[in-house]
């Protein structure tokens, strides 16, 4: 799933080397940490949250035929 997310986080930023994103596995739940550059945190989290709501909706879609659940931290 992180590679998914690296994926979509570099498509989205105009500076795709300042991605970083971090796991940890709690259980049966996936925390997700996604780093960008300062510059390009508006990119990823999108005109009131759209752009986030929309990753989250596909990690979790990913994450269902896994039968986890997934968390998607911005910062």
């Amino acid at each position: 799933m992180e590679k998914l997310l690296e994926v979509m986080a570099k498509s989205l930023v105009d500076d795709p080397d300042q991605v970083e994103i971090t796991k940890e596995e709690k259980g049966d739940m996936v925390v997700l940490s996604l780093k960008v550059a300062e510059s390009d945190m508006g990119k990823v989290i999108g005109k009131s949250g759209r752009i986030a709501k929309a990753l989250r909706q596909v990690l979790n879609a990913a994450a269902t035929r896994d039968k986890l659940k997934v968390v998607l931290d911005i910062g």
